[in-house]
C-alpha cells in the first residue's frame, strides 16, 4: 500500500476528485482512494499517481494508453533536440498570446491529455492549482518527475470521463490531445463540465484545413510507428466549432501556426534524417529563422488558415451540466 504517497495528495485536491464511473466523490481508505458510494476502489501507483483509468477507460483510451506507454521514451527524446526546442518556442509564444488575450489569470488549471505537462511547463508559477490528467502512466511518471517539488497533481484517467468534479477549474488546457479523441462532443462536454462558468478552454493541436496537409498526413500517419491513423485525427474548423458550441462554449480564437519549418524541424519521429539536424552548427539560429519565416508567410492574405497547428480558445458561457456517469453510457 502507498499510504505515504496517498497522504501527498493535498486535501483541497482530494475534494476536487470524483469517481469517473458514478460521479461520487472519493476519499482515502488505506493506500487507495475509494468512491464514497463504496462501489469502486482506485489504486495508487508506486510514485503516487491515482489510477482512475484502471476502473474505467474507453476502447479508444485503452488504445492510446498502450500506444503512449510504448513510445513515451522516444516521444520525450524527440522533444529534447535543439531544433525542436527552438521551433517549439515559437509555437509556445503563440499559445501564450492566445491564452493572455483572455485578460485573466489562469488560476486553477487542469491540463487534459497532459503528457509530461507541457502546458504547465509554459505557465509554471502562474498556476494557482494544477491538475494533470493523462491515460498513459508512462507519460505521467515523466510529468511527476518534472514537477516533483512544485505541488502539481497528476492523475491517470480518460479524457471523455474525467475523474474531476464539476466547476472546479478556471482554465483547461490541451496541447496535442484533442486529435487523439474521436468523440469530440463528449470530450468538449467534459471540459465544459469541469470549468467554472466563464472559464477558459485553450488548446494547441494539429490542424488540416489546408488541403496539402490533409494529403501529406494521410500518408505520414500510415507509415510512422509513433502515429496511429486509426485513432488520431487532426482538427478541422468545421468539425471543431459546432461541437464546442453544442457543449456550451463561445469560441474566441482560431490561429494557425507552423508551416515549412514545422515540416522539417518538428517531425523527428517521422523523418529519420531530422534527427541529424541536432549536430548541425548553428541549428538553433536556423530553427529561429524558419519559425520567423513561417510566421511571416502565414500573414499573407489567403494563407492565414494554412498552418499545420492551430491555437484556439473558447469560453464556457453557461453553467455546465454533468453528463450521466452510469457505466456503459
Amino acid at each position: 500500500m502507498n499510504d505515504g504517497h496517498l497522504r501527498d495528495i493535498p486535501e483541497p485536491i482530494l475534494r476536487m476528485l470524483q469517481c469517473p464511473i458514478s460521479g461520487a466523490g472519493v476519499s482515502r481508505d488505506g493506500g487507495s482512494l475509494v468512491c464514497e458510494t463504496g462501489c469502486h476502489r482506485f489504486r495508487i501507483s508506486e510514485s503516487g499517481i491515482p489510477l482512475f483509468a484502471e476502473a474505467w477507460v474507453s476502447d479508444e483510451g485503452r488504445t492510446q494508453r498502450e500506444h503512449y506507454d510504448r513510445i513515451a521514451g522516444a516521444y520525450l527524446t524527440n522533444l529534447s533536440y535543439p531544433h525542436t526546442q527552438e521551433y517549439t518556442a515559437y509555437l509556445d509564444r503563440i499559445f501564450l498570446e492566445v491564452l493572455d488575450a483572455a485578460g485573466r489569470d489562469p488560476g486553477r488549471v487542469a491540463e487534459i491529455c497532459c503528457g509530461r505537462g507541457e502546458g504547465f511547463l509554459l505557465l509554471r508559477d502562474r498556476v494557482k492549482t494544477g491538475v494533470g490528467v493523462d491515460v498513459s502512466l508512462s507519460m505521467l511518471e515523466g510529468a511527476r518527475a518534472e514537477f516533483a517539488a512544485e505541488g502539481y497533481t497528476f492523475l491517470q484517467g480518460d479524457a471523455t470521463r474525467l475523474p474531476l468534479k464539476t466547476a472546479q477549474f478556471d482554465t483547461v488546457m490541451m496541447l496535442g490531445g484533442i486529435h487523439h479523441v474521436s468523440d469530440r462532443q463528449r470530450l468538449f462536454s467534459e471540459v465544459h463540465r469541469i470549468l467554472v462558468p466563464g472559464g477558459l478552454f485553450v488548446w494547441r493541436e494539429p490542424v488540416s484545413d489546408f488541403f496539402l496537409w490533409r494529403a501529406l498526413r494521410w500518408i505520414i500517419y500510415r507509415v510512422s510507428p509513433t502515429l496511429d491513423h486509426e485513432t488520431e485525427r487532426p482538427l478541422l474548423w468545421s468539425e471543431t466549432v459546432p461541437p464546442l458550441e453544442r457543449a456550451g462554449f463561445r469560441p474566441r480564437a482560431w490561429k494557425t501556426c507552423g508551416l515549412l519549418g514545422f515540416c522539417l524541424l518538428m517531425n523527428s519521429d517521422v523523418l529519420v534524417f531530422n534527427r541529424v539536424f541536432r549536430f548541425i552548427p548553428g541549428i538553433r539560429g536556423i530553427a529561429r529563422f524558419m519559425a520567423h519565416l513561417d510566421e511571416m508567410m502565414l500573414k499573407i492574405p489567403g494563407m492565414r488558415r494554412a498552418g499545420l497547428q492551430v491555437v484556439g480558445s473558447a469560453v464556457a458561457r453557461r453553467a455546465p451540466d454533468a453528463p450521466s456517469r452510469k457505466a456503459g453510457h
